[in-house]
């Protein structure tokens, strides 16, 4: 058989064929004198054996794998391990489907596609009309979604989201809206933010922050002049006083 005549009996293309040749996966046959290859039936047979792998999802190494000698690993070996890879594929694809499902279950404005560890935290806070409030939601799903967060540091911010005083303090960096930026009320609510919050969540941030360059300072230009002071000083307190 010439390849084109082997690769309309097993069902793989011709580019197929050549590239397993290329790759050392299936030897090359004998080439009569016109210079065409010529295929056997134990070609077809090889040939098929590689087809039918490739379709369960093995790898082309991982056939190469199976089609070896004793030194080879043993097909049922190679199985176990693709059995066991798509089982976490499979939990991987329900647990988005769970997520979706609850993103599609939300009014139109209210879903966010959330880490399951920030959700619950956000769950746990009561509900607000603060506008700063509503900043300090968005940059923690920021913070999720880059992977800077992580659950050792939403668990520490739980007291803090259920924290009824929490409120307050918000609704006073809300009052800054209009101030200076020398406005007295800054360094006395600096302080009682960062007294706020719970010693396990200093000691959960790194001590080089979780900011990257310039992060910072974008950050603090979302806010108005006396807010972005007592921000800025609240996250030097928790620059300072970051454990790991």
């Amino acid at each position: 058989m010439r390849i084109g005549e082997i690769a309309a009996v097993v069902g793989v293309t011709t580019r197929a064929i050549r590239h397993y040749h290329h790759v050392g996966l299936l030897p090359e046959p004998e080439r009569r004198p016109n210079g065409y290859r010529a295929y056997g039936v134990r070609d077809a047979v090889l040939l098929a054996r590689v087809r039918r792998l490739t379709e369960l999802g093995l790898s082309l190494d991982e056939v190469r794998d199976v089609l070896a000698d004793d030194a080879g690993r043993d097909l049922a070996d190679v199985l176990e391990e693709l059995d066991a890879d798509l089982a976490r594929q499979e939990a991987e694809i329900k647990e988005r489907r769970r997520r979706l499902a609850v993103l599609l279950a939300a009014g139109p404005g209210e879903g966010e596609p959330l880490s399951p560890a920030l959700a619950a935290l956000l769950a746990k806070a009561p509900r607000t009309t603060s506008p700063t409030a509503a900043k300090d939601r968005e940059h923690l799903t920021l913070l999720d979604a880059s992977g800077a967060g992580g659950q050792e540091i939403y668990a520490a911010l739980g007291p803090l989201a259920e924290d009824p005083g929490v409120l307050a303090l918000y609704e006073r960096l809300d009052e800054l809206a209009d101030a200076p930026v020398d406005d007295p009320r800054i360094p006395g609510l600096a302080a009682e933010l960062v007294a706020a919050v719970p010693e396990e969540v200093f000691a959960a941030i790194p001590r080089d922050g979780v900011v990257v360059t310039g992060f910072k300072e974008a950050l603090l230009a979302e806010y108005a002049p006396a807010q972005a002071e007592v921000v800025r000083r609240v996250m030097e307190a928790f620059m300072d006083r970051g454990g790991r």
